[in-house]
């Protein structure tokens, strides 16, 4: 079950497209603004732990880690590139401006 941790900024404080690094509940995430839809998912990559503040989006709006280039679904964390790894998704809420981030 999850419980859900507010935030330290608001959804308003979140630019498109950039990547924000927090400490939540002795869990660091990330959290991505994309397309007005919220993602909260582990900072570091499931196979060789990089950071994915130097991560991009690529085209087909998957998530491509800096060092190996493994690609993964931010909808469910799924590996798309094929090398079976899964990267942890936490579900967000948000009521009226405030961020929720459920952690386990």
């Amino acid at each position: 079950m999850y419980q859900f941790v507010q935030a330290p900024f608001l959804y308003s404080d979140l630019e498109e497209g950039k990547f924000q690094s927090i400490l939540l509940a002795e869990k660091q995430l990330i959290v991505l603004k994309k397309k007005e839809q919220l993602f909260a998912f582990a900072a570091t990559c499931p196979h060789a732990g990089a950071h994915f503040c130097d991560a991009w989006i690529d085209a087909s709006d998957r998530l491509v880690c800096p060092l190996h280039k493994y690609r993964f679904d931010l909808s469910n964390g799924r590996n798309t590139s094929g090398e079976g790894y899964k990267l942890k998704i936490y579900p967000i809420k948000i009521e009226e401006n405030t961020i929720f981030i459920g952690i386990w």
